[in-house]
């Protein structure tokens, strides 16, 4: 790695380098490492596809990037800047310029659905409130939602409705990047297809990077740029490195690590061996 971290005074400068860089990144909570010596650049206007399987870590790499979780060990830069070193003040003013796609929409219930998507832009901005009401509209527009939807609360959507107001609330202030965490979880296959439409679209319309957490590979291979897959640390020796794979999405299918293969392929033989072999293990002790 060559590019200079540049200082606090730097800051209103235009960093040549990657928008986000992770160097040696360790996350564990208590005894229980989950992310090991993560080394990983993700470049302006680049979609990153996370994959792997539950438990290896996907969702916790992404609420590091942002800043929901501290690393253990290793740093984290986003635009140049360590985020670790800065302020809980600074931190939170990095933090608007990212949108976050939560898994479950994480909608606020009480609130109106056009109530959710100003949510942001009451708390970061100054907007008037015929100001907010426009950019509201934009959003829940762009997302293919119609206007007589502001009213009604998130008990009364669908899941696809919800996860579209989620990515709505997410686009609200405009962000440089967007992070979605398993953006297509219990949809039906139309309607991931619209979510997987949805994210390539809103790249086309903005330029935004987007790093998307996902086990669904038709997702993956569909919008990302590139794919990145991360292993389980309880499945790895102490040497093993925790990134499998790390390339273009039209060559995972001829990856070099069976492993990788197996995933992609949704072949679960050798994980039931390892099991069963676990299950004998534990037997025995008993």
């Amino acid at each position: 790695m060559t590019d200079a971290m540049p200082t606090a005074e730097d800051s209103n400068k235009t960093f040549a380098g990657p928008l986000v860089r992770l160097t040696g990144l360790c996350v564990s909570f208590g005894r229980q490492e989950v992310l090991r010596d993560i080394t990983l650049d993700i470049s302006r206007g680049e979609t990153v596809a996370i994959i792997g399987e539950s438990g290896c870590g996907k969702t916790v790499l992404l609420k590091t990037i942002i800043g929901l979780i501290r690393p253990t060990k290793g740093e984290v830069y986003f635009d140049g800047r360590n985020m670790c070193s800065l302020s809980e003040r600074e931190q939170t003013r990095q933090r608007a310029r990212f949108g976050f796609v939560f898994q479950g929409a994480a909608l606020f219930d009480s609130m109106t659905v056009a109530q959710n998507v100003a949510f942001p832009l009451r708390q970061h901005t100054s907007k008037s409130q015929e100001e907010v009401r426009q950019i509201v509209l934009a959003r829940l527009a762009e997302v293919g939602l119609p206007e007589d939807i502001v009213a009604k609360r998130p008990a009364e959507l669908s899941g696809g409705m919800r996860k579209r107001v989620g990515l709505a609330r997410a686009l609200a202030l405009e962000p440089e990047i967007i992070l979605y965490d398993e953006p297509t979880t219990g949809l039906d296959p139309i309607m991931a297809d619209v979510i997987n439409e949805l994210i390539i679209s809103t790249r086309k319309r903005h330029p935004v990077t987007s790093v998307v957490v996902t086990h669904d590979m038709r997702t993956a291979q569909k919008v990302a740029d590139r794919i990145v897959m991360l292993y389980p640390l309880a499945r790895l020796e102490p040497d093993q490195p925790q990134i499998l794979y790390d390339g273009p999405p039209e060559d995972i299918h001829r990856a070099a690590d069976p492993r990788v293969v197996q995933f992609v392929r949704g072949e679960a033989r050798e994980r039931i061996m390892e099991l069963r072999e676990q299950y004998q293990r534990s037997d025995a002790l008993l």
